[in-house]
């Protein structure tokens, strides 16, 4: 068969099975955006140390290392682009909110464009990650032609950091007895332009990404709560 099967692709195979798994889930039946989002914070956890992983294998062929970088650019671009417009749209789709103010608008055409608009931002969403994506890649591959060792800084604000974004906008739902879907998306837009806006940030060593493994920990904890209380009230 072709490809790589060895432990040093494993988390990132995990990573595009849970995104598809995600995606799934967020759009069957009237979409699920809560289980999507468990889906994304497993998609987080397998990203924060793919990496680490792979390079501990010491004897990888040139081919191997290439096809990890490719298949980590794909995977994150399903997991970190494609899924949250996904969860996204199962929002839109179950906003009690939307749906009324549908229903009062008199111009069926006002809620067509509405419903356009929203879609419309998830789509651009995707676009500005796979930007963000294929930047890295290009540049990353230059500046290791000129210097050794691994990147201390990140331009724009990495794709994966959308694992830890939108579980937390979810999880508003905690405190805001309005309907959160609007505010998602107002997140997804800006989101969006953080991928492609020049500015550094310095990426985090071990500790920091046990930190934001804690995090992300909590949140799977907490959406659990909410389902589990949501389905009492």
């Amino acid at each position: 068969m072709i490809g790589f099967y060895d432990y040093t692709v494993v988390l990132t195979y995990l990573s595009l099975l849970s995104a598809g798994a995600g995606i799934l889930v967020s759009l069957s039946g009237m979409g699920h955006p809560y289980f999507g989002s468990f889906f994304l914070l497993f998609c987080g956890l397998c990203d924060a140390f793919d990496g680490k992983v792979a390079r501990m294998k010491k004897d990888r062929t040139e081919t191997g290392k290439n096809y990890g970088i490719e298949i980590d650019s794909l995977s994150d671009l399903l997991a970190f682009g494609a899924l949250p417009a996904c969860i996204g749209a199962a929002l839109i789709r179950r906003s009690t909110a939307l749906g009324s103010a549908f229903a009062a608008s008199p111009n069926a055409w006002m809620a067509t464009a509405v419903s356009f608009v929203l879609h419309a931002v998830l789509v651009l969403y995707i676009l500005a990650a796979m930007i963000r994506l294929a930047y890295y890649n290009v540049t990353e591959q230059e500046r290791q032609t000129k210097e050794a060792g691994e990147r201390k800084y990140y331009l724009g604000l990495p794709v994966t950091s959308s694992a830890l974004i939108f579980p937390t906008v979810l999880l508003l739902q905690y405190i805001l007895p309005a309907d959160i879907t609007m505010f998602y998306v107002a997140a997804i837009l800006l989101t969006a332009f953080l991928f492609l806006l020049r500015f550094q940030i310095k990426k985090p060593g071990l500790h920091g990404i046990l930190v934001m493994v804690g995090i992300g920990a909590a949140e799977f904890v907490l959406l659990m709560l909410w389902k589990v209380i949501s389905r009492w009230l």
